[in-house]
C-alpha cells in the first residue's frame, strides 16, 4: 500500500508540474500573434506608393503569416515608441532606424542582434554604417541632397554655404530633426562641413530667414515641395528619379555639392522581447532577398541594400552618386540639434 500511494503521489505531481511549466492548450489570441509579424515603420513606407503593401503581399505569399505594418510617423518617432514600450514589448520588427540614431537604439538596449542567413548580399561599407553585433540589417541607402526645381528664378545652389544667401529668403522646406531622420540627417550634413562651433551655429543662424518651413516628416515637407511651395527641399540624390520615372518629367534635380553629402543608411532590427521572434527574423531574411528589395527602388526610391538587385533607368539618368561621402558623430548631432533648435525658435 506504502509503495501504491507513493507512485501515484509522483505521478500527480509530474502532471501537475507539466500543467505549470507551460504544456496547457494556447488560447486562441497566443494561436493568432504566432501567426502574425508586427512591423513598426514610418509613414512614407506604407503608404499606398511605397513599399509596404507590395512587401506584405510577398512576405504573406512565401511564409503564410501575416504581416502588419504600424504607422507611428517618422523615424525618430519610430524609434521613441518603441523605447517607450520597452517594459511592454507590442512589435516584433522596428524598420527605418538609420546611422544618425542607431547608436540611441543600440545604447536603449531595445535590440536583439541577428545575422540574416543571406547577410552576404550587403556590402560591408553599407552594414558598417549600423554599427557592428548586427543589431540592425540595412535595407536601403542614399545620400541626402538640396532638391531643386529648376522652373524657379533663384539659382540652383552649388554648396551648403550657398543656402545661406538672402536670395533663397524663405524658399527652402526642412523636416524637424527631432522627429524626422531626414531633419536630422541634414543637421549632421551641415556638422560634417562645419564642424561643431561657433561656425556651425553661425551657418544655422544666417539659414534661418531662408527656411519657410520645418515640418514634422519627410512626408509632408516633400508633399509641400512638389505643390510649389518653395523650390529646394532636403530629400535624397535618388528622389529625380521617381519622377522621370512616373511623371515624366526632370525639372527636379539633385545638384551634387563639391564638398560632399551626407549618407542615409536604413535599417531594420528584431525587438528585444519580441512577442513572435522567430516571425521576426522570417522578416529580416526576407527583407533583403532578392524578390524585396527589387520592390525598393520604384517605390521607396532609395538604392536597395542587396548588391545584386539592379537600378531602373530612370536612377541612370537623374539619380546622381556624389563622389564623397560625409558623416558625422550621432552624439555630436544630438547635441548640436539642441542648440540649433534654440536658434531656430527664438
Amino acid at each position: 500500500m506504502l509503495k501504491s500511494s507513493y507512485f501515484k503521489f509522483i505521478v500527480v505531481s509530474i502532471i501537475g508540474l507539466t500543467a505549470l511549466t507551460g504544456c496547457t492548450k494556447k488560447t486562441p489570441a497566443e494561436i493568432a500573434r504566432a501567426n502574425e509579424v508586427v512591423v513598426y515603420t514610418y509613414d512614407s513606407f506604407i503608404s499606398e506608393w511605397g513599399p509596404g503593401p507590395q512587401i506584405e503581399e510577398l512576405f504573406e505569399k512565401e511564409t503564410g503569416l501575416n504581416l502588419t505594418f504600424v504607422d507611428c510617423g517618422d523615424g525618430v518617432q519610430v524609434l521613441s515608441r518603441a523605447v517607450l514600450e520597452k517594459k511592454s514589448v507590442q512589435a516584433d520588427v522596428i524598420l527605418g532606424l538609420d546611422n544618425n540614431i542607431s547608436k540611441k537604439a543600440i545604447d536603449a538596449h531595445i535590440l536583439e542582434s541577428y545575422k540574416p542567413a543571406n547577410s552576404s548580399v550587403i556590402p560591408e561599407d553599407v552594414r558598417m554604417q549600423l554599427g557592428d553585433g548586427w543589431y540592425l540589417t540595412p535595407f536601403d541607402y542614399s545620400h541626402f541632397a538640396m532638391i531643386f526645381d529648376t522652373r524657379s528664378k533663384v539659382p540652383c545652389p552649388k554648396s551648403l554655404e550657398d543656402l545661406t544667401d538672402p536670395v533663397y529668403a524663405k524658399k527652402i522646406i526642412l523636416m524637424d530633426p527631432r522627429t524626422s531622420t531626414p531633419g536630422l540627417g541634414f543637421v549632421a550634413w551641415t556638422i560634417s562641413i562645419f564642424g561643431t562651433g561657433d561656425e556651425l551655429m553661425n551657418y544655422w543662424k544666417a539659414l534661418k530667414p531662408n527656411i519657410l518651413t520645418m515640418t514634422p516628416g519627410w512626408s509632408a515637407g516633400y508633399g509641400l515641395f512638389k505643390k510649389g511651395e518653395a523650390p529646394l527641399v532636403i530629400s535624397y540624390t535618388t528622389s529625380p528619379a521617381s519622377h522621370v520615372e512616373y511623371d515624366n518629367i526632370d525639372y527636379f534635380i539633385a545638384p551634387v555639392f563639391e564638398e560632399g553629402h551626407s549618407i542615409q543608411v536604413e535599417g531594420a532590427g528584431i525587438l528585444k522581447g519580441a512577442p513572435n521572434k522567430a516571425g521576426a527574423e522570417k522578416f529580416i531574411d526576407f527583407l533583403i532577398s532578392d524578390a524585396a528589395q527589387s520592390t525598393l527602388p520604384l517605390t521607396q526610391w532609395m538604392n536597395p541594400a542587396n548588391k545584386n538587385v539592379e537600378l531602373p533607368d530612370s536612377y541612370k539618368k537623374a539619380a546622381p552618386v556624389p563622389a564623397k561621402t560625409l558623416t558625422a558623430d550621432p552624439d555630436i548631432t544630438d547635441a548640436a540639434v539642441v542648440e540649433i533648435m534654440k536658434i531656430l525658435e527664438n
